[in-house]
């Protein structure tokens, strides 16, 4: 049960602060493990550990019935998308609890709590160097998502660890490649700048995929 779903409430204590601290050890890389635990030793949250969703890899939403917030984090990330993931959350219970309700969820507070909060752990003990590179550039101007910027995003997909055979990233496909995602076949057709224009093959409307969407590819007979 512990991978697919774990919960842990602020209690005093060690035996909860000591869970806490191992479920950091089992999903980050090990450097930036206490780091992450002392986050939340800081300005405690309630802490998900959830079974995968389709539409965010992360959650952390404010809500002023609740005396502790709460973040939530897909069981099945790899740890350095895990780890970007946890401190994208963190950094808007910070912003939030520093600024008020009033900011924009991505703006120039998120943006400043976000690079700071990361900013001790871009090294290379706790990045390989494939990811780093790319992951200080995002962080001149963080976006919303780090699935929002194709090249950081190619570099962590890289360390997911379990692939079905023929899945590819819709960026890597030549256009015209013919493709399925969610059960539906669709045509590559021109890129643009993060997302790729597409025609559905059945129907023929066109929709705008996210580039980094992982595709499995149909071979023409």
């Amino acid at each position: 049960m512990w991978d697919f779903f774990f919960a842990l409430f602020y209690i005093h204590g060690m035996d909860k602060d000591q869970a806490f601290l191992k479920a950091f050890q089992k999903h980050v890389p090990l450097p930036a493990a206490e780091y992450c635990w002392n986050l939340w030793k800081e300005l405690p949250f309630n802490f998900y550990i959830t079974k995968t969703r389709q539409t965010k890899l992360g959650d952390f939403r404010y809500r002023r019935d609740q005396k502790i917030q709460t973040i939530t984090i897909n069981h099945d990330l790899n740890p350095f998308q895990f780890l970007i993931t946890y401190v994208h959350e963190v950094a808007h219970f910070r912003a939030f609890e520093k600024f008020g309700l009033n900011i924009k969820p991505h703006g120039p507070e998120w943006k400043i709590a976000f690079r700071n909060l990361m900013t001790p752990l871009l090294t290379d003990q706790v990045f390989p160097k494939d990811i780093l590179i790319p992951l200080k550039r995002h962080f001149i101007n963080p976006k919303a998502s780090s699935g929002a910027d194709l090249f950081l995003s190619k570099a962590v997909k890289k360390y997911d660890g379990q692939k079905t055979d023929g899945v590819s990233l819709l960026v890597d496909l030549v256009p015209g490649e013919v493709f399925e995602l969610k059960g539906r076949a669709f045509k590559k057709e021109a890129t643009r700048r993060t997302r790729v224009l597409c025609q559905e093959v059945d129907t023929g409307r066109k929709y705008l995929i996210s580039a980094h969407a992982e595709v499995k590819k149909i071979e023409k007979n």
